[in-house]
């Protein structure tokens, strides 16, 4: 049975919804109809934790929802839903009882007309299948979902295999669950999600990407989700790149932190949201791979050009100077010397997010398990050198003369000086970049120019 630590020894009492959303609950009972609260805001609020996005669950037909609101949006009208914006705002998708028709893994026929009990029997989890009324506080539970969440379980609703069958991506939220809440997956659900492993080729790239996104923003501790997507062969099937990654890869993650965010332009001057917590995760997941497969991966991923570029940047700057860092921080502080060329290998934009993940990877080749607690026991003077150089060298990226266009002279002040243009010229911009490298008080027009003739052979 996969495990992902102990169970909980109570529940919190239903955190209620806000007010916004009871005005919607209020509003379709008021016109005759039922209307729950289900899904994960239930969950989360049975574990006492706050959700905003509340989904609905209503015997009214789409239509008539529609009519009961001002501001309604037709985001999956032909299965049964449609977002209504509260007060603030803020989408809540209200979904009429429906069962399923026919599924083919994929995609799923509903039929409404349903009752609310037919509806929870057509969710993925027991965990998932609990509704609430906030106008009474009744909790409808028929498949004893607040006994897992008090047993820490993650549990198909009815036969496991069934729902596996029904829709792929349930093998792969069953897994991001249970490394969320740190709970255990049921032996019987295990099965059928390592059975169902063959067929997760049938999810398109984009769901699968969105899974991966979701389990680096929601997931404490990511290694504990890849290793299940490991066990259960989801990972060779899915992004076989990463099949046969060391374990210190995924241990990574577990030490970058979810605040960790992309460079945004200058020394400390990071923007901590979420696209950047992201999308260096995953990246993580890719750091130290050959830059080319990891573009092939990427793209059939369907990420974003932009994003592929960070991902591969990233890479292979660890392929670039990754081993030559760590052999340096293992047992002492870099020098500003040391650290310049590592610097303009890794690019200035991506200096702090190298840093933090090269560190995370460090460190997690020396860490160990401590307990239950979920946390590391991680080599404090360690810790403090990669701490060290994290800033120093973010200090360095954007105060030191690392690129071609920092420097103080250009291609036409070396045409000026005599240099021909074409290769020539290329090649001698080159060597001043790395002369300024190696000594930033060379970078004034005069030392270049002079230097820029040498390297010409027009001086000695």
């Amino acid at each position: 049975m996969a495990s992902s630590g102990s169970g909980r020894d109570r529940l919190s009492p239903v955190l209620p919804p806000r007010p916004e959303v009871t005005e919607i609950v209020d509003t379709i009972r008021a016109a005759g109809f039922e209307c729950w609260c289900v899904g994960g805001a239930v969950r989360d609020a049975l574990l006492g934790h706050e959700h905003l996005d509340w989904d609905l669950a209503t015997s009214a037909r789409p239509e008539q929802v529609q009519k009961l609101f001002k501001r309604t949006i037709p985001v999956g009208i032909e299965f049964g839903t449609v977002g209504v914006l509260d007060r603030n705002k803020v989408l809540h998708e209200v979904t009429t009882f429906r069962k399923d028709v026919k599924t083919d893994g994929r995609h799923a026929v509903v039929e409404f007309g349903a009752s609310l009990d037919d509806d929870l029997a057509r969710r993925d989890f027991t965990i998932n299948a609990i509704a609430y009324n906030p106008a009474t506080g009744e909790l409808r539970d028929p498949f004893d979902g607040q006994t897992d969440l008090k047993r820490g379980i993650v549990r198909a609703v009815g036969v496991a295999t069934d729902r596996m069958t029904e829709d792929r991506l349930r093998a792969l939220r069953g897994i991001r669950f249970a490394a969320r809440f740190r709970f255990h997956i049921e032996p019987g659900t295990w099965s059928a999600i390592k059975a169902s492993a063959p067929y997760l080729g049938r999810l398109s790239a984009e769901r699968v990407k969105q899974e991966l996104e979701k389990t680096m923003q929601q997931v404490e501790r990511p290694s504990t989700a890849l290793e299940w997507w490991r066990e259960s062969g989801a990972l060779a099937q899915l992004v076989p790149l990463i099949a046969n990654a060391p374990g210190a890869r995924f241990r990574a993650l577990d030490l970058l932190a979810r605040g960790q965010p992309r460079d945004a332009g200058g020394p400390g001057g990071t923007t901590p949201d979420l696209k950047g917590v992201t999308i260096n995760r995953l990246a993580m997941l890719f750091f130290g791979d050959d830059p080319k497969q990891v573009e092939k991966a990427a793209r059939a991923l369907k990420f974003s050009n932009t994003d592929i570029g960070w991902i591969v940047g990233l890479a292979a700057a660890r392929r670039a100077v990754g081993a030559a860092v760590d052999d340096v921080l293992a047992t002492r502080a870099a020098e500003a010397a040391e650290i310049r060329p590592w610097v303009a290998a890794v690019g200035r934009t991506r200096t702090d997010s190298f840093c933090a993940l090269n560190g995370a990877l460090h460190l997690a080749h020396t860490v160990t398990p401590s307990g239950e607690t979920g946390k590391w026991a991680v080599d404090l003077a360690l810790a403090a050198r990669l701490d060290a150089f994290r800033k120093q060298a973010v200090e360095i990226a954007y105060r030191d003369p690392i690129e071609i266009a920092d420097l103080a002279v250009d291609g036409e002040d070396l045409r000026a000086a005599g240099v021909p243009a074409g290769p020539e010229l290329g090649r001698i911009l080159r060597v001043l970049l790395e002369r300024v490298i190696a000594d930033p008080a060379e970078n004034t027009v005069e030392r270049l120019l002079r230097a820029a003739r040498v390297a010409a052979g027009r001086e000695n």
